[in-house]
C-alpha cells in the first residue's frame, strides 16, 4: 500500500470506526501515521489525566468530536470515590485554543463549572452536541449561556449530572424563531420547569426526535407536547403524580395514539397500574422500556404492559416483576438483546422476587441476548450452565446476588462451574461481573477461556493469590480489573506487572494489598500512576510498620505524562 497516493489510504482509514482499529492503523508507519492524524476526526480519550489536552490537539490538528473520561465509577459495586477531581475547564480551555471548530463534546463525570460552560458557549460557535453525563459543578446559568450562544446545537444531554437549580430561565435561551435540535435531555434537573417555556420550545424544534423530561413535568403537559412532536422516537415521560386527573390520563392517552414512530420509553416516575392503559397506543412498536423507575406498578399490570411489547430489543425492569413475569417476556419479547433487572422494593416472601428461574427462562426465549445484567435473590450452577449453553452471543454477563458469598441454592458448592461454563461457551464475552461463593478455580477457568474479555468485576470471591494471577495471565485482552473484598495480596499485584501497561485501569479494595509494594510497583513502573486512598495513612510514611499497612483503595492507570498535580488530600501518589 505505501504505493498508494495519500488520498486513497485517508480514505480506507476513515472507514475504520473503532478508535482502536485507527490506533492500530497509526502504528504501521510514518506515512500512514501522519496521514491518519490529519484525517482523524474523532477522539476518545478513556482517563482525562492520561494525557495533557494540548497533546490531543496537536497530534490530532482536524479534531471535530472529543470525548473524555473524568472520575471512576465501577456501577457493579457503586463505587465511585467522591471529590477525586476531573475538572474539565484544562479541556475546554484547551479546546477553545487549539480547536475552534470542534463540532462534538462528551466530558463523563467530570467537574464542569458554569465558567467552563461559558467558555465553551463562546469559543465553539459550530458546537452541534454537547454531552455531559454524570458530571457535577454547574448551574441552569451555564446551561442558558450554552442555549443561547450555542445557536447550530442539536443535542444538548444531561444525562445523570447534578446541575444546581437557578430557574428555568435556560429554556427561554435556545435560538428564536426555530431551533435545530434533535435531542434534549434534562431528566436529571430537580427543579420546577417553566411549563409555557417548554411547550414554546418544543413548538419551534421541528426535528426533536429525542426528548427527556425530569419528573417536574405534569401530564397534561407531556400531553400538549406530545401533540406537537409527531416525529418523536425517544421520550422520557414526566411525573404521573403530578397533573393527575381524568382529562389528563384522556388527553394523553389521544396523544400517543399519534407518535407512530416512538420507539423508546423510559421515565414513569411516580406511576401507577393506570399508565398501563395511558401507555398502550405506542406499545406495539417500542424497541426500548425502562421500566425502572415505576416501583409503585404492580407486577402484575407491568407483565400485562410488557406481553403486548412484541418488539422489544432492550428493557429493563425491577425485580418486582419476579420470576412469572420473566416467563411472560421470554415468551412474548424473542427479539429481546438486553435485560436489566434492578433490585427495587421486591418482598421474598410474596414470592415476587426474581431467582435463577426467571434467568433461565429468558435464557430459552430470547435466543438473542446478548447483554444482562441480573439482581437476584439466588443462583445454581445448572442454571448459570443452561443459560451459557442458550445464549452463546454473550457480550456483557454481570450477576449479582444480593447475598454476594452465597452458594449453589441447591448442592451448597461454589458458583465456579458456572461461570466456568458462561466463559467457556460465549466467545465474544467482553464483560464479565461475578458474584456468590467463588474460589481460585473460577479464575482459573476466566484466565483460560476468557480471551476476548475486557472489563471484570468481582466481590468476595477467591482463595489465594493464585485467582488473580491466572486472569492476569490469562485475559489477553484484559482492559478494566475491578475487585473488592478479596484476599488477593502482595504477589498478585506484582505478577501482573507485564499487563499494567497495556489494561486502562486496576481498582482493588479491602484486599491484602500493602504500601510498600504499591510503592515498589510505582518506581519501577514510572508510565503507571499508583493511587492509594487512605483516610489513616500517609504516603510520606516510610517506616517498616506504614510500609507493611493495608492499602485501603488502589486505583492504577497508565499515562504519558506523569503523576497529576491536583490529587486531593486523602489521594497519595507513589
Amino acid at each position: 500500500m505505501v504505493y498508494f497516493p495519500e488520498e486513497v489510504v485517508g480514505h480506507i482509514l476513515g472507514l475504520l470506526t473503532s478508535h482502536s482499529d485507527r490506533n492500530s492503523a497509526s502504528l504501521v508507519c510514518r506515512a500512514w501515521y501522519q496521514i491518519e492524524r490529519f484525517s482523524r476526526r474523532s477522539v476518545f480519550v478513556c482517563n482525562c489525566y492520561a494525557v495533557h489536552p494540548e497533546r490531543v490537539h496537536v497530534r490530532f490538528p482536524c479534531l471535530r468530536s472529543l470525548a473524555v473520561k473524568g472520575k471512576p465509577r465501577f456501577a457493579d459495586f457503586d463505587l465511585e470515590p467522591v471529590a477525586w477531581g476531573a475538572p474539565a475547564e484544562p479541556w475546554v480551555d484547551a479546546c477553545a485554543r487549539g480547536c475552534p471548530g470542534l463540532e462534538e463534546l462528551r466530558l463523563k463525570r467530570m467537574v464542569v463549572t458554569d465558567e467552563c460552560l461559558k467558555l465553551l458557549a463562546c469559543s465553539f460557535p459550530n458546537l452541534k452536541s454537547l454531552v455531559l453525563v454524570g458530571c457535577e459543578g454547574f448551574s441552569t446559568d451555564g446551561l442558558a449561556a450554552v442555549a443561547a450562544s450555542c445557536r447550530f446545537i442539536k443535542e444538548l444531554d444531561l444525562q445523570e449530572s447534578f446541575v444546581e437549580d437557578r430557574g428555568s430561565h435556560w429554556l427561554k435561551c435556545f435560538p428564536k424563531p426555530s431551533t435545530l435540535l434533535e435531542s434534549l435531555n434534562f431528566s436529571c434537573l430537580t427543579g420546577e420547569v417553566n411549563s409555557h417555556a417548554l411547550e414554546k420550545l418544543v413548538a419551534r424544534s421541528p426535528n426533536l426526535k429525542s426528548l427527556r423530561l425530569n419528573r417536574a413535568v405534569p401530564l397534561d403537559v407531556l400531553a400538549r407536547i406530545l401533540s406537537r412532536t409527531p416525529r418523536l422516537v425517544d421520550l422520557c415521560t414526566g411525573s404521573f403524580l403530578r397533573g393527575t386527573n381524568a382529562d389528563a390520563y384522556i388527553g394523553l392517552f389521544n396523544a400517543f395514539q399519534h407518535c407512530n414512530m416512538l420507539k423508546r420509553l423510559s421515565g414513569f416516575w411516580d406511576a401507577t397500574s393506570l399508565f398501563v392503559q395511558v401507555i398502550n397506543p405506542v406499545c406495539k412498536n417500542l424497541t426500548c422500556l425502562n421500566l425502572s423507575n415505576a416501583p409503585m406498578v404492580r407486577s402484575a399490570y407491568l407483565i400485562e404492559f410488557i406481553h403486548q411489547c412484541k418488539k422489544l430489543q432492550h428493557l429493563w425492569v425491577l425485580d418486582s416483576i419476579g420470576d412469572k413475569g420473566l416467563e411472560t417476556v421470554a415468551s412474548s419479547c424473542i427479539e429481546l438483546q438486553e435485560l436489566r433487572v434492578f433490585h427495587g422494593n421486591a418482598d421474598v416472601r410474596e414470592g415476587i422476587a426474581v431467582t435463577e428461574e426467571g434467568l433461565v427462562a429468558i435464557s430459552a426465549g430470547c435466543r438473542k441476548l446478548k447483554s444482562v445484567v441480573y439482581y437476584c435473590q439466588r443462583m445454581t450452577n445448572a442454571a448459570l450452565v443452561t443459560v451459557a449453553n442458550n445464549c452463546p452471543q454473550f457480550k456483557s454477563f454481570r450477576l449479582c446476588i444480593l447475598d454476594p458469598e452465597s452458594a449453589d441454592a441447591v448442592t451448597g458448592q461454589p458458583l465456579d462451574e458456572g461461570f466456568g461454563a458462561i466463559v467457556h461457551s460465549c466467545k465474544g464475552l467482553r464483560w464479565l461481573s461475578m458474584s456468590g461463593l467463588l474460589t481460585d478455580t473460577v479464575f482459573l477457568y476466566i484466565g483460560m477461556y476468557a480471551e476476548r474479555l475486557e472489563t471484570l468485576s468481582v466481590a468476595f470471591a477467591g482463595d489465594t493469590d493464585d485467582g488473580m494471577i491466572y486472569v492476569l495471565n490469562g485475559c489477553k485482552n484484559l482492559k478494566k480489573l475491578v475487585i473488592r473484598d478479596s484476599p488477593f495480596g502482595d504477589s498478585a499485584l506484582l505478577a501482573g506487572m507485564h499487563k499494567y501497561e497495556a489494561m486502562r485501569s486496576l481498582w482493588m479494595s479491602s484486599c491484602n494489598v500493602t504500601l510498600g509494594v504499591c510503592k515498589a510497583l510505582a518506581a519501577n513502573m514510572p508510565s503507571l500512576t499508583v493511587e492509594v486512598m487512605n483516610e489513616t495513612l500517609s504516603i510520606d510514611e516510610v517506616d517498616e510498620d506504614a510500609n507493611n499497612a493495608k492499602v485501603e483503595k488502589l486505583f492504577i492507570y497508565r499515562t504519558i505524562v506523569g503523576p497529576r498535580g491536583d490529587a486531593p488530600e486523602f489521594i497519595s501518589i507513589c
